[in-house]
């Protein structure tokens, strides 16, 4: 579903990726992982051009993604994108936060784009809070309707940039249990995540990222048992000690 392509990005002389060469198949659970810094959020957020390359390229099915032609903004209302920070409108309930692109992007009735909003909160076990506003919702209940907003879109990959990282400990398993449903459904997803327990019970494949570079690519049983590159074993070996 996704090639990256000898994938090259700086910013200024700072070499962020470097020489990425990598596929994520259809229906595949990838989680990127590895120390700050590494380039894990940079790399997810050139998928949907939240950040542009310098050098290579970037196919999503048969769409070059950076080519001068793409209609940006139809291209991104195709790819789910769950950010740190929920990025909620406010002045919206949870309803017309998720109504919103299906009625103005893709032209669906108000009536069409409702019943799909419902059924999606019903999934994420929001639909109690439909006519909330954001405000009032908790930290995980934000980031669950921030789930359901991008599937709206009925989006062929979910992109997940550090979904847990903002919320209380308490609230981070009510949202990691919507993900693990998605990937039981057989979405094809990208977490770059720091809950090295979601990767093990979940993910497909491993990216380990280190200095702007895929250094270890693995299935989750080698990559937390026999890590071969030392910037990998030496992470997994910090896990063990926590």
């Amino acid at each position: 579903m996704i090639r990256f392509s000898k994938v090259n990005k700086w910013y200024g002389d700072y070499h962020a990726l470097i020489d990425i060469n990598a596929q994520v198949a259809k229906g595949e659970v990838l989680v990127i992982c590895g120390p700050s810094g590494s380039g894990k959020s940079t790399l997810i957020r050139t998928i949907n051009r939240l950040e542009d390359i310098q050098g290579g390229s970037i196919i999503l099915g048969e769409q070059d993604i950076h080519a001068p032609t793409l209609d940006l903004n139809q291209f991104r209302s195709r790819v789910g994108f769950v950010f740190q920070q929920f990025n909620l409108f406010p002045h919206l309930s949870v309803i017309e936060n998720i109504c919103l692109a299906p009625t103005t992007v893709a032209k669906k009735s108000k009536i069409e784009a409702r019943s799909k909003a419902m059924s999606l909160l019903e999934r994420v076990g929001m639909v109690h809070k439909a006519n909330a506003f954001p405000q009032q919702l908790s930290g995980g209940q934000q980031q669950r309707v921030a789930i359901a907003r991008a599937l709206a879109m009925d989006p062929p990959v979910m992109l997940f940039d550090e979904p847990t990282s903002s919320l209380d400990p308490e609230m981070v398993g009510e949202v990691l249990a919507v993900m693990k449903s998605l990937a039981r459904d057989g979405m094809t997803m990208i977490c770059v995540t720091h809950e090295m327990s979601f990767a093990r019970e979940v993910a497909d494949r491993i990216w380990f990222m280190d200095a702007g570079a895929i250094v270890e690519a693995s299935t989750p049983g080698i990559f937390f048992t026999a890590p071969q590159q030392p910037r990998a074993k030496r992470f997994v070996s910090d896990l063990r000690a926590h």
